[in-house]
């Protein structure tokens, strides 16, 4: 094991309370929300299994963790209801509403604007 993986190999779980491979090396039957999201799984209440651990620049503790669960006991993600569908219509409706001229932009209005971009930047009428 090189020095770089030494600290993030620990698969009896002494170190960090939990098993804890290096990135990319996790064993089979493992894998993360987003992996389990691909084959339309979700964890389903269960607990984390193991982690996985990179150095990162970005983080402040300089190490960037993901979390496993196990494949075998995830269960299916629930489908969308007709209610749930109509709610994330209007939430989206809401986001492309210019506050200012009320009409529908046809995009997200940026919140740094908080108005379409037609408000925000007027084009000046030649006199």
């Amino acid at each position: 094991m090189s020095a770089a993986f030494g600290p993030c190999y620990d698969p009896s779980g002494a170190r960090y309370g939990i098993p804890t491979y290096p990135w990319r090396l996790a064993p089979d039957g493992l894998a993360t929300r987003r992996q389990l999201r691909a084959r339309g799984l979700r964890p389903g209440g269960q607990p984390v299994a193991a982690q996985l651990m990179r150095r990162s620049r970005r983080s402040r503790s300089g190490v960037a963790v993901a979390y496993l669960y196990r494949i075998d006991r995830a269960v299916p993600v629930r489908q969308m209801t007709s209610r749930k569908w109509a709610a994330l219509a209007l939430a989206m409706r809401a986001r492309r509403t210019c506050p200012e001229c009320g009409r529908d932009a046809g995009y997200c209005i940026p919140t740094s604007l908080g108005m379409c971009l037609t408000c925000a930047y007027p084009v000046p009428s030649a006199a």
